[in-house]
């Protein structure tokens, strides 16, 4: 890890910092000598693939049935 980048010259160089970052390292943003920022790459997140939970989740039968009066209180915000 390389040191600390102060927050002056993180505003100056930030293009530099993020091509720096997208390369994979991480830089440490500092404020007044303390480091206070994270700058990393992002991981990839890939494509979306739909049905990926088919078989694996189940919903209830009385999924949307009405809740318990007492439950339904609660969320209403008048339970004692």
């Amino acid at each position: 890890m390389s040191k600390p980048v102060n927050i002056y010259d993180a505003k100056t160089h930030l293009s530099e910092l993020v091509d720096r970052a997208e390369g994979g390292e991480e830089i440490i943003i500092a404020k007044a000598g303390r480091p206070v920022a994270r700058l990393v790459p992002l991981r990839s997140v890939g494509a979306r693939v739909s049905g990926r939970w088919r078989g694996q989740v189940r919903i209830a039968p009385d999924f949307d049935a009405p809740l318990p009066h007492e439950v339904q209180h609660a969320f209403d915000g008048d339970a004692d």
